[in-house]
């Protein structure tokens, strides 16, 4: 049994929790009407408002936050709506009968995309989750709602969740830009596993990853 005070092979603790990763310059605004669209392989495209989370159980969770660049920010309390209920009382009604999910793209207002399996996507600890440390998602973190996968890396958490795309096979061509085309992430992207890069291993990216901190994270960006 792993201790809590313990780190996924490669992180470093850090004080706080960063904003970090933006594709643009700041936070998207957040529309007047938030929803989650879903696309893919069901019946008939549809949205979910956000205001029909609020009819699923409510889930608390405290959970440990590991950024594929190596840093970790630690018992961060998320609170919202498992996924699984998500996926379970509004996805799975829209399949066909027989289609078998594989996979999830989850996309952000702010252009990020992540692949996802199905398998990651049901896990216990998987939230959408719409506030944090007992207030609401403010725009460093994702408002209105984000995608929290604790297991995973930071990249596969989407930021300011407004569509989950069902798929039945993993999608190719997610990441289209060039540097993510290098970096190559791995299809699980599992902390303990250390699961970085899809071809290489992870322990020769560390000081790589490391690097893109200076690049990525605003000055004074840390926030709690």
């Amino acid at each position: 049994m792993r201790r809590e005070a313990t780190l996924p092979p490669g992180q470093r603790l850090i004080d706080g929790f960063p904003r970090f990763g933006h594709l643009s310059g700041g936070p998207p605004a957040v529309p007047d009407n938030p929803v989650i669209e879903i696309r893919g392989a069901v019946t008939e495209a549809f949205d979910v408002p956000l205001t029909m989370l609020s009819t699923l159980p409510r889930r608390e969770l405290t959970a440990d936050f590991h950024c594929v660049a190596g840093w970790s920010a630690t018992k961060l309390r998320w609170e919202g709506v498992a996924f699984a209920a998500v996926y379970r009382t509004l996805i799975e009604p829209a399949l066909s009968p027989g289609t078998a999910v594989t996979h999830l793209v989850c996309s952000g207002l702010d252009g990020w995309r992540s692949v996802v399996s199905i398998e990651d996507a049901l896990a216990d600890d998987v939230l959408v989750a719409e506030r944090l440390n007992g207030r609401p998602l403010d725009g460093d973190h994702g408002a209105p709602v984000r995608f929290v996968s604790p297991r995973q890396y930071g990249f596969i958490n989407t930021k300011h969740l407004c569509r989950i795309e069902v798929h039945t096979a993993e999608p190719k061509g997610i990441h289209g830009s060039l540097a993510m085309r290098v970096l190559a992430p791995h299809p699980r992207a599992r902390v303990w596993e250390e699961e970085r890069h899809r071809y290489l291993p992870s322990w020769s990216l560390r000081c790589a990853y490391r690097a893109t901190i200076a690049f990525l994270m605003p000055k004074g960006g840390r926030s709690a």
